[in-house]
Formats: structure tokens, C-alpha cells, sequence
């Protein structure tokens, strides 16, 4: 009878072998670190303004970050997630599409949240959330399609 650790090890090694599954998790890697880089800027661009400005400037701070977490994650996912030797201005102005189509998902999940939690860290956190599904599966399958 095999042992336990043997079996969870060949199938946790089955599982990661399914390129999918390997790109997915590559994908979510590469997406903490854009998750970070939009928090950064967002917080940055926050610091110089008063709790009032912060509040009137809020969709756009907003906006800005999730851009640059956005174009972060096009040239690690290029590179490593997907492995890509596309056209890299064409798939990087479809990765900005998505990244835009992302955004606005997220704005409206933030117009529609934004009163019950206020326009803070808990609404970007919850907003930028929203658009990690739409990121992952158009650009898998329409930025990236070629090298799928």
C-alpha cells in the first residue's frame, strides 16, 4: 500500500503538471504583485491630500493605480505566464483593453459598494477584486490565445 505523503505527492505533482492549472497559479503570482503595485501607488497618491480630496479624487487615484498594477502584470505575464513571443505592441494594447474593461467593472462594483464602505483601502480592496476574473480569462483567451 502506498503511503499517504507518496500519493498526495504524485498528485499534487499530476495536478501541476496540467498547464492550465500552472498558468492559473502563475497568473494569481503575478497578479498579487500587480494587486501590490496598485496598492502602493494608490496609497502613494493618496498621502499628500486631506481626507476631503482623498474623497474627491478618489475614482481617479483609483484609476491610475489600477493602471500601473495593470501594465506591471502585462510584462510579467508576457514573459513568464504565458511565455509569449507575440507581437508585444499588439498583445500589450489587448492586455490594456482587458486591463480597461477590468477597470471599469471595478468602478462600477465601486460606485455601487462605495456607500456602504466608504472610499477607502476597503473599497479599493473589494473593487479591484472584482475585475481578476475578467483580467485573467480574457486575456488568457484573447491576449495571450496564441500561445495557449
Amino acid at each position: 500500500m502506498p503511503e499517504p505523503t507518496a500519493v498526495r505527492t504524485s498528485l499534487f505533482a499530476r495536478i501541476t503538471q496540467q498547464r492550465g492549472i500552472r498558468q492559473f497559479v502563475k497568473f494569481a503570482i503575478v497578479g498579487t504583485s500587480g494587486f501590490a503595485v496598485n496598492g502602493i501607488v494608490f496609497t502613494v497618491l493618496q498621502l499628500p491630500l486631506a481626507i476631503e480630496q482623498r474623497q474627491m479624487w478618489y475614482y481617479l487615484i483609483f484609476s491610475v493605480a489600477f493602471m500601473a498594477g495593470g501594465v506591471s502584470n502585462y510584462f510579467l505575464n508576457r514573459v513568464w505566464t504565458f511565455r509569449s513571443t507575440g507581437h508585444a505592441l499588439g498583445e500589450g494594447a489587448k492586455f490594456l483593453t482587458v486591463s480597461a474593461i477590468a477597470l471599469c467593472v471595478s468602478l462600477l462594483v465601486s460606485f455601487a459598494a462605495a456607500p456602504l464602505l466608504g472610499k477607502g483601502h476597503k473599497l479599493w480592496f473589494v473593487s479591484t477584486c472584482a475585475g481578476i476574473v475578467v483580467n485573467f480569462f480574457v486575456n488568457k483567451y484573447w491576449t495571450f490565445r496564441s500561445v495557449l
